[in-house]
């Protein structure tokens, strides 16, 4: 089995699941268990799909699987910012920032890949 502890991607994977976890304890009920497990469980399926893809003879597939988890993941942010879920922008903009950063650094793996 492949190891992808080392993958600057999986890191920043990480590190975001463990914000979302925190940020969305500070959902309104409703949102907590609506939009915040969406979240949450988004987060968790694009660190898996990390860890597929580094494993996977085709990476391709895998990668545009991530793509499109992150994707739904940016939507579903907005959403939570629309209906006022985050505490403050502050919290948004950093989520959304750091989906990004994820984003182009999957970018720049299927690139590589290709």
């Amino acid at each position: 089995m492949a190891r992808y502890e080392h993958l600057k991607i999986y890191k920043s994977a990480f590190d975001l699941a463990i914000y979302f976890e925190k940020v969305c304890m500070g959902f309104s009920r409703y949102n907590k268990y609506t939009l915040g497990t969406e979240v949450r469980n988004l987060a968790r399926e694009v660190l898996k799909l990390i860890i597929n893809a580094n494993n996977s003879e085709y990476k391709n597939d895998a990668l545009q699987n991530i793509r499109e988890k992150l994707e739904e993941l940016k939507v579903i942010l907005r959403i939570c910012k629309e209906v006022r879920a985050f505490n403050n922008y502050n919290s948004f903009e950093y989520a959304v920032k750091r989906v990004i950063d994820i984003s182009r650094q999957n970018e720049g793996w299927l690139r590589s890949y290709r």
